[in-house]
């Protein structure tokens, strides 16, 4: 019985040193790689996505977020601080209540990436 895996796997003994070094002379470097693999941590949380995709067409305060999502405010304020650190949600003041945003608009061209990567 043959391994389901063989046919990802490369026979051959021959190192493409330039290709490898080619490639290696374009990667980021390992800091950056580091913050894009944090990014996309934040993205696989589908309370997060669902918050993100709200505030595309306006911006929101906790209490509509909540409504909205059927949620308790205390758990769009959790998922709110951790889109806050990774800046992808701003916020401002208006007397007592707080509005949050899209920090800018790749958030939304990293949505409209994976919907049409997903939907193909």
């Amino acid at each position: 019985m043959s391994n389901v895996h063989d046919s990802d796997r490369c026979d051959c003994n021959v190192i493409h040193e330039d290709v490898v070094l080619n490639v290696k002379a374009k990667m980021p470097e390992e800091e950056k790689l580091y913050d894009l693999a944090e990014l996309f941590k934040v993205f696989g949380d589908t309370t997060r996505v669902k918050i993100l995709y709200a505030l595309f067409s306006s911006e929101m305060c906790v209490c509509d977020i909540a409504a909205l999502l059927n949620m308790t405010q205390s758990a769009v304020s959790h998922q709110l601080r951790i889109l806050k650190q990774s800046r992808l949600v701003k916020n401002r003041r208006d007397g007592k209540v707080i509005y949050y945003s899209l920090d800018d608009n790749h958030i939304q061209q990293i949505f409209n990436q994976g919907l049409d990567h997903i939907n193909e």
